[in-house]
């Protein structure tokens, strides 16, 4: 079973950005793609600020700070990602995006044994491997926000993924980064968002009925069952889009009344109200 020593992440936004600096904190040569050099840049600028705290609160060496910059490669080809042992799809949770991602990765790779996965939070697996070309060795490696803090990563082989991949996918997060790892089945939602999104949709929803405030919501929740953070303001953190998307793909699968997005959710998203990342969801954010 062959060592994975170049990485390639597609997507720099906050889960891409983070399994960015994961993978380079763990001596890994990375190379991480977006759309534009502008986007580039955003993430490479992400990556500086979150080593930058990690230098500040004493977690990590300026030395290896710098270091760790020195590992990664910020670019707007897809074609810097040929020579990858892994390559790990984060982009936006759009399944027309995803399929698309994937036929064009699975082309590009030069490496036979390569594997290709997604972050994906509900996009089935076995859709994206039989478009790769390469579906033995293809599967979700799901990571938590904020990935460099978060130690569970979900794995998710699909019907057609090689036990080889899963073996190698779980000695990689386990050995290589230092996570946890549990093992899901290729079902919308997987594991913690099966139980996750019903719970975050039902706090829209009581807010959208006026049962309580979005304060009292979540102080709530906080205070009387002991949760870091209330639903709302969770929601806001992950992204309301993301949120929205992830219930329409289970809802799609399951055909459950408690996953289908409610219309204050909708609402919003059309809005632009897409919480932290764009300053404003249930909460406004500088």
């Amino acid at each position: 079973m062959s060592t994975i020593e170049r990485v390639g992440v597609v997507g720099g936004g906050l889960m891409g950005s983070g399994i960015v600096e994961v993978a380079a904190r763990a001596g890994s040569d990375v190379v991480n793609v977006e759309v534009s050099a502008d986007a580039a840049k955003a993430a490479e600028e992400r990556v500086r600020g979150s080593l930058d705290r990690a230098v500040s609160r004493g977690k990590l060496a300026e030395d290896e700070a710098a270091a760790v910059l020195d590992r990664i490669r910020f670019v707007d080809d897809l074609e810097a990602l040929a020579d990858r042992d892994l390559v790990v799809e984060a982009a936006s949770e759009d399944e027309t995006v995803k399929l698309e991602l994937f036929r064009r990765i699975g082309d590009l790779l030069k490496n036979d044994d390569a594997v290709l996965a997604s972050n994906t939070s509900s996009i089935p697996i076995v859709k994206l491997g039989a478009v790769s070309g390469r579906a033995d060795h293809v599967m979700g490696v799901h990571f938590f926000n904020p990935a460099p803090v978060m130690q569970l990563v979900e794995l998710i082989p699909s019907l057609t993924t090689a036990p080889a991949t899963m073996d190698r996918m779980r000695t990689w997060v386990s050995d290589t980064l230092g996570k946890k790892p549990i093992d899901a089945t290729d079902r919308a939602g997987f594991v913690v968002n099966s139980l996750l999104v019903p719970y975050l949709l039902s706090a829209i929803r009581m807010y959208e009925a006026g049962y309580a405030s979005a304060e009292d919501i979540d102080r709530g929740m906080v205070l009387g069952c002991g949760h870091p953070m209330g639903p709302l303001a969770l929601s806001d953190l992950i992204g309301l889009d993301t949120i929205r998307a992830i219930g329409i793909s289970m809802y799609e699968e399951f055909k459950e009344p408690l996953y289908s997005p409610p219309p204050l959710l909708d609402r919003m998203v059309d809005a632009g109200l897409l919480g932290k990342k764009s300053g404003h969801g249930f909460y406004p954010y500088n």
